[in-house]
This record gives C-alpha cells, structure tokens and sequence, in this order.
C-alpha cells in the first residue's frame, strides 16, 4: 500500500489504500510489537469467511464498504457536535431530537455497515483519524456557526453519502453481492429520510419571525449557500 490519498477523486473508492501504511495513522503503534498479527488492515481473508462470493469481491467491496463505514463515523461525529451546540427558539428543543435520532441511527448504520465488512472476511476501518483520512466526507472546520450552517453541512454529507451508497449497490448487484446490496439499501433508505429532514428544515417558511421584515424589504427570507455534493477528498 502506497502512503498518502492525494489525487483521488472524492467520487472514487480508495480500493488501492488496503495493508499497513507508516503513513498512516493508527498503523504504527508502540504497542503494535506486543500484538499477535492476524490480519492487516482492509485485507480480506484469502481461505474465506463462510460467504460463497470470490476474494475479489468479498475485497472490492468490504473495501467500498469500509469507505461507507469511515463516513458513517465522520457524520456521527458532526452530528454529534451540532446536536451539543444547539440553540434558538426553533432549534434547542425541537432540532436537538431530530439530531437525537440522526445520531442514534447513524450508529446503527455504522455497525450494520461494519458487520457487513467484517462478514465479507475484511478487516474494517476503526481508528478514528484514520477512518476520517480514508472518508469521502471531511468534518467541518472547529468551531460553532449559525444553525443553519451546520444543518447544510451535514445536508451536503446526507447527499454525498446517498450517492456513494448507490455506487455501490450498482456494483454489488453486478458482482452478485446481493447481501451487500440488502444492507446498504435498507442504510440508503433511511439516509435519503435524514436528507429529506434537514432540506425541511432548511426551508425558508418558519412561525418564528421578528418584525424586521416589514422594515428591511427582504421579506425575511433566509440567505443560503450552493449546496455541494462534490466535497473536498
């Protein structure tokens, strides 16, 4: 494996990134000598894991399937962030729920994703700033911004992650991985809900207006940004 992800396309799997990289973090431990090896990182299994698929597709897709896995974990993260920091009259009670249930099953997604993974015989991404280094979707930078930013962001990744899903079902179904493909539709799904939510949210229509409107001329109609499905790698 070849240290360093620059040059990729974010809409393109890593499915040469698999193997110990020095480069990488989380691949070299001072107390990796102490550890019994058995396998190395997003490497499948060549005598087989009980699924009857070829090594190459069981590597192909734990691989793109790892990738879902660190995303996962990179929007559970901002998730996460924006469900502590919420604030206002719409968004300290109602938004803080609605994140609730994002963060909730997102972690469901996460371990279905990563038991899918680890059933196709390859060994899933759980180091932290790996997985984020490995993610098609990069956290926001640190710090606390409006409301509705951080709704669009995680909007932009709800998008990023529904189109990398389908990618990746396509590909199952012609790789016959029909259990990759039940998994990662019944996450889609709900990913597509989660986007549905958020775009909801976002609409401009809200009972909470001040009067400013009748004196600004602007209608009090929120100021937005272009919504980017094509996220920095």
């Amino acid at each position: 494996m070849e240290g360093g992800l620059h040059g990729f396309s974010p809409d393109e799997f890593k499915l040469d990134k698999f193997g110990f990289d020095p480069n990488m973090p989380g691949h070299d431990t001072k107390h990796q000598k102490d550890m019994v090896l058995r396998q190395e990182p997003r490497t499948a299994r060549k005598e087989g894991s009980g699924i009857s698929l070829p090594y190459d597709t069981r590597h192909e897709m734990g691989l793109q399937l790892d990738e879902h896995l660190c995303a996962l974990s990179v929007a559970l993260n901002q998730y996460t962030k924006h469900h502590w920091l919420t604030e206002g009259a719409e968004s300290f009670g109602s938004l803080h729920h609605i994140l609730d249930e994002h963060i909730d099953v997102t972690k469901k997604h996460i371990d279905m994703v990563g038991e899918r993974v680890a059933r196709l015989g390859v060994v899933p991404t759980a180091h932290p700033v790996t997985q984020h280094e490995l993610s098609y979707i990069k956290h926001e930078t640190e710090g606390r911004y409006t409301m509705r930013d951080f709704l669009r962001n995680d909007l932009e990744h709800e998008i990023k992650i529904q189109g990398m899903m389908r990618k990746t079902i396509k590909r199952a179904h012609e790789l016959n991985d029909f259990g990759t493909v039940q998994v990662l539709e019944e996450v889609l799904l709900k990913r597509e809900d989660f986007g549905y939510h958020i775009w909801s949210l976002l609409e401009d229509d809200t009972l909470v207006r001040g009067m400013t409107h009748l004196l600004d001329g602007q209608n009090d109609i929120a100021n937005t940004r272009h919504l980017n499905d094509h996220l920095p790698n």
